[in-house]
């Protein structure tokens, strides 16, 4: 009979802890969500996201609130998520693909394949170099002739070491057979600053360096697309220098690992619908950028084959951990 008793009990518990948690789960969101966005503020992720906040928060029925957490190369925000913030969906954030890159360069306190719950993939960068107006070189391959001529000699300013930009600029030096020397920034407000300034020979990155390009204090050499960018059609691509190479760093969004997938499926429908707004879509043509979607499902499996694919990426380069 005691037996019967605690059987019962149980089985009491288990569904109140079930019907709660459903409960709990169709609530969602009774309060604003944190996105966190690994760059500086101003920056052309930065100001993608905080649009795409925008358009989605009356999809979600709360704000979503921008935390700017730069460093690290882009992943200091979501290992600090991925540490400390409750699997609950109140917290998300940008993942750029150094997250699944760093952990093959160096030791890091997160695990791109455990420690994530992947939500939706975004949209991905138009990234190119650029030189001041007034430098001597008038196309990338006069960049790339200087740079073999000169080992080492020129400088390159990127938003960190292990970012998109550091590999292809190596990738690049790899197949042209030249030797330059990254400048790690923070982010596009910074490494736009040093080329001004002189500090550096080039800077690669992403569209934060349109404006200045478009004021003529900037001169844009080549981008990486599949194809000329929309906003400068006169620009070669890299395949055009004869680089066969397309990068553009393709970007999504998560949680940390663990969360009640009812609740992702909240947050993606609230970004699907959000990345629809028309606000949203003039904001990223402005950068160059396209939306990129993909469900929570097919950017899980993404991310996985994305992982693996930087694993040897970084081994080919010589960049691994030793």
């Amino acid at each position: 009979m005691a037996g019967f008793r605690f059987g019962a009990l149980a089985a009491v518990v288990t569904w109140a802890l079930a019907a709660s948690g459903g409960a709990w789960a169709q609530a969602f969101p009774n309060k604003p969500v944190t996105m966190i966005v690994p760059w500086p503020a101003g920056g052309s992720t930065d100001v993608a996201m905080r649009a795409l906040a925008s358009a989605s928060e009356k999809h979600l029925g709360q704000p979503i609130v921008i935390d700017n957490k730069p460093g690290a190369s882009g992943t200091l925000g979501p290992a600090t998520m991925a540490a400390s913030a409750r699997p609950d969906g109140y917290t998300v954030a940008q993942m750029p693909i150094t997250v699944f890159r760093l952990p093959y360069m160096q030791k890091t306190a997160f695990d791109p394949e455990k420690d994530f719950t992947y939500v939706i993939h975004v949209t991905g960068y138009t990234f190119g170099v650029v030189v001041k107006a007034d430098s001597p070189y008038k196309t990338f391959q006069d960049l790339l002739t200087h740079a073999k001529d000169n080992p080492g000699k020129v400088t390159y300013a990127t938003p960190g070491a292990g970012t998109s930009l550091h590999i292809t600029m190596e990738q690049i030096a790899l197949k042209a057979g030249v030797k330059w020397t990254q400048v790690p920034f923070r982010g596009g407000a910074e490494t736009s600053a040093a080329v001004l300034g002189g500090h550096v020979t080039a800077t690669a990155d992403s569209t934060g360096w349109g404006p200045l390009v478009n004021a003529g204090e900037l001169r844009l050499l080549v981008t990486w697309g599949a194809t000329r960018t929309k906003n400068w059609p006169n620009v070669p691509t890299l395949r055009e220098t004869g680089i066969d190479m397309v990068s553009n760093s393709p970007f999504g969004l998560a949680g940390p690992k663990g969360m009640d997938p009812k609740v992702v499926q909240v947050l993606h429908d609230a970004f699907r619908k959000g990345m629809q707004e028309q606000f949203y879509l003039e904001t990223i043509a402005k950068l160059d950028m396209e939306n990129d979607y993909k469900s929570t499902a097919d950017y899980a499996k993404y991310a996985i084959a994305k992982i693996a694919e930087e694993k040897d990426i970084i081994a080919k380069l010589g960049l691994a951990q030793k």
